[in-house]
């Protein structure tokens, strides 16, 4: 789970006016990592509420937060007034507490350890005490109270969650056993006026992440070892082993390289190139976490063996220093080597034989029923570069990590002076393009299909006089229009890196005397710029790196809307006009991490649901969220249905646009919540869908655009228990733009 500190801060590098951006990066990754440069990729949580800068101030007895968002739709700065709980009610609100508890193999792997480990120290005569570090909701101390255990220490230091743990312990009787300690593990105290009486014998947390130690799992078992856990005692999980698996895959290594791109216009073909400053980088070493399961397996080529790179023992002291672990691969296959796909597992006792393991499902025993979950996912690290192997000729791979992320590196066969090389640091992006774009946005550049779209496009509507201005973040656009014709391309980057970065490769390709790139807000614009020429063509994708929801992106349209004194009369815009598209659907899972719990192992925790209810009701609820639905398998129940469209060939509407109206539900379903996406026009006949790609068979199985996020709204009533069997014959829907706020509101309601 990610603080409240991770996102605010990845959100302020990301979503703050782009002058500020550049400015507040070094500092931004210096705080994440509390000693060095360090860039994080983390999936955003807040949306609409993209708060940089926090002041609080009193109100009388009232303490209120006037929070500072950079509106990604508008591109304004606002300042809001917010309750004081505000920050508390995004943490909750978008955290994944309702998706571990419907973890049932995760809660039932943790029971049985935590039998085990009491039956062990009972059987030595001894006092069973607990340690629960991250109780969060107190569901593993009530687990070891259940289970034996004289009495817990359940370590929370997110205060509303230790207050719901308290009145959960309560709920289920067992405060005279539970003692709920609202601090961060390394500030308890053992000792007869302490936190904790004694230390404990036993160990439990849950502190783990995707990457294992992402979220500061070594230094507080370390901390744990030295000041609150006996010698010898017991811990579960017991041990972590990581592992590692070397591929070659085309689009995986598309999510960290630039691919050429190929222009064929008439008879001629160009390719856009990259510097190989951008080639060479080594990129971020932040790993990309994702549904691995929902990769085709037809899209990589397994080089290796599954190795173990590293284990923990979570019973012994840990020590969290730098330090890497190499192993010996003898490949498979000859091949690329540009991935590495990784996961972990634990023990959950000594012996092993209690299991919970993230391993994607070609891994597991086929009689395995995998367990779906959001809160741990599998691992995609990129290497540094590409490197053969060769069948049955050995390479070395290495394992680097600090306190919180790992990152990998190959070596053809070592000498003995190789094996001596020192500690690697993290790799840092040295050519800018992976601080601009996330991975995503790399898989949507290397897009040939899409590039191919934009370019007949602008072959449409290109004279040899065409005055072109491109707004948007790191476009090739640019560079597609000159190839195409154009008599001049400006470009509008409205920060130093976009700048920087796209100079580079102006200049790789030998036209950056033809593009004049301007570094100004498009409000800024002034006819000097543009050389006093007026713009006969304005182009975008659009694409802009604040945006999080599809609707974000009518950027566009405000960007046009500044720059229309610019313009010519019959100004041709592309994209022409945007429409947004709402399907309703079943997922298959994803709707577990709305839904609530009930019970848990026999544990009531109503307590946590209606916590989470209430945060969500707070603003989150009336607000759809992005998902990147490649990864979450759904079927429709409706036809896609065009809702709103927005046409960029005028400025902004002055009033608000409202539509409202009913979809018929056509296939027997679950109806979980709405998806929604935008499709841009570029001509009267070229369309570019950020959304839905086809409904591939007659169940109405989705395939979903894999470079973009989706916006989804879920249904509340659909997700209650009771309900589930709920199937209304249609939905009607209201949505609502408000073009002074570049919001969108939505409300939908089922129909017997």
């Amino acid at each position: 789970m990610i603080s409240s500190a991770y996102k605010s801060l990845y959100v302020f590098f990301n979503l703050c006016p782009s002058g500020v951006r550049t400015n507040y990066l070094l500092i931004a990754q210096f705080l994440i990592t509390g000693q060095k440069f360090q860039l994080f990729e983390l999936k955003p949580a807040p949306q609409n509420c993209l708060h940089t800068i926090h002041k609080a101030y009193k109100l009388g007895s009232i303490m209120k937060v006037f929070c500072g968002r950079a509106n990604p739709t508008t591109g304004s700065v606002e300042w809001l007034e917010e309750d004081e709980n505000y920050d508390y009610h995004q943490e909750i609100a978008r955290s994944c507490y309702a998706d571990m508890l419907h973890d049932k193999d995760r809660n039932v792997k943790y029971y049985q350890g935590i039998r085990a480990a009491v039956n062990r120290v009972k059987e030595r005569g001894e006092k069973a005490i607990v340690l629960d570090i991250g109780t969060g909701t107190g569901l593993l101390s009530m687990m070891a109270v259940t289970a034996g255990a004289d009495f817990c220490y359940a370590i929370e230091v997110f205060t509303p969650m230790a207050i719901a743990a308290v009145k959960i312990v309560e709920k289920n009787g067992f405060s005279d056993k539970i003692k709920v300690i609202n601090k961060h593990s390394t500030e308890v105290t053992v000792g007869p006026d302490g936190d904790m009486q004694c230390r404990a014998n036993i160990l439990i947390t849950e502190l783990f992440d995707t990457e294992l130690i992402g979220e500061g799992a070594l230094p507080s078992y370390e901390h744990a070892h030295k000041y609150l856990v006996q010698e010898g005692g017991e811990a579960v999980p017991h041990r972590a082993r990581v592992y590692a698996q070397l591929v070659e895959s085309k689009r995986m290594w598309s999510w960290n390289k630039l691919f050429p791109v190929h222009i064929q216009a008439e008879d001629d073909e160009k390719i856009i190139v990259f510097p190989s400053e951008i080639e060479n980088c080594p990129g971020v070493p932040s790993v990309y976490d994702i549904q691995l399961n929902q990769v085709p397996q037809s899209d990589f080529t397994v080089l290796s063996d599954v190795v173990t790179m590293f284990s923990v023992d979570f019973s012994k002291q840990v020590n969290s220093s730098s330090t890497y672990y190499t192993a010996k691969l003898e490949p498979i296959k000859s091949g690329m080597a540009q991935v590495i796909l990784s996961w972990w597992d634990v023990d959950m006792d000594p012996s092993g034989t209690i299991k919970c393991t993230m391993a994607p499902s070609w891994i597991q025993p086929i009689s395995n029923d995998v367990q779906w979950r959001d809160h741990w996912m599998q691992c995609v690290y990129f290497l540094p570069n590409e490197e053969p192997v060769f069948q049955g000729e050995n390479v070395y791979l290495t394992a680097y990590r600090d306190e919180y992320s790992v990152w990998y590196k190959l070596q053809k066969a070592r000498n003995e002076e190789d094996k001596k090389d020192a500690y690697v640091g993290s790799p840092l992006c040295s050519c800018q393009a992976h601080l601009l774009w996330n991975r995503p946005r790399f898989g949507e550049l290397n897009d040939q299909n899409r590039t191919n779209q934009y370019i007949q496009a602008l072959m449409t509507v290109l004279e040899k006089d065409s005055i072109c201005l491109c707004i948007s973040d790191g476009s090739l656009l640019p560079l597609l229009a000159q190839y195409l014709g154009a008599e001049k391309v400006f470009t509008v980057e409205n920060s130093a890196v976009s700048h920087c970065l796209m100079e580079k490769i102006f200049k790789a390709n030998h036209v950056a005397d033809k593009i004049k790139i301007i570094e100004k807000r498009p409000e800024l614009l002034t006819a000097s710029d543009l050389e006093d020429k007026k713009v006969s063509v304005l182009i975008g994708e659009p694409f802009f790196t604040t945006s999080l929801l599809p609707w974000h992106n009518l950027y566009f349209l405000y960007a046009r809307t500044a720059v229309a004194a610019h313009l010519t009369n019959s100004v041709t815009v592309l994209p022409q006009s945007a429409s947004l598209y709402m399907m309703v659907v079943e997922f298959k899972d994803l709707w577990r991490i709305r839904s609530p719990c009930g019970t848990c192992e026999g544990f009531d925790v109503h307590i946590m649901d209606d916590m989470i209810k209430n945060s969500l009701n707070f603003r989150e609820s009336k607000e759809a969220e992005p998902h990147p639905l490649w990864e979450y398998p759904c079927k429709s129940l409706s036809d896609p249905q065009e809702v709103m469209t927005f046409d960029f060939r005028l400025t902004v509407p002055q009033h608000t646009l409202s539509t409202d109206g009913s979809v018929n539900l056509l296939r027997p379903g679950k109806s979980h919540g709405a998806v929604l996406w935008m499709e841009y026009h570029l001509t009267a006949d070229i369309s570019v869908s950020t959304g839905l790609v086809q409904i591939s068979d007659e169940k109405g199985n989705c395939k979903w655009n894999p470079h973009c996020k989706q916006a989804v709204y879920f249904f509340s009533s659909a997700l209650e228990p009771e309900t589930l069997t709920d199937f209304p014959s249609a939905i009607t829907y209201a949505i609502n733009f408000n073009p002074k706020t570049g919001e969108i509101a939505m409300s939908f309601k089922p129909l017997s």
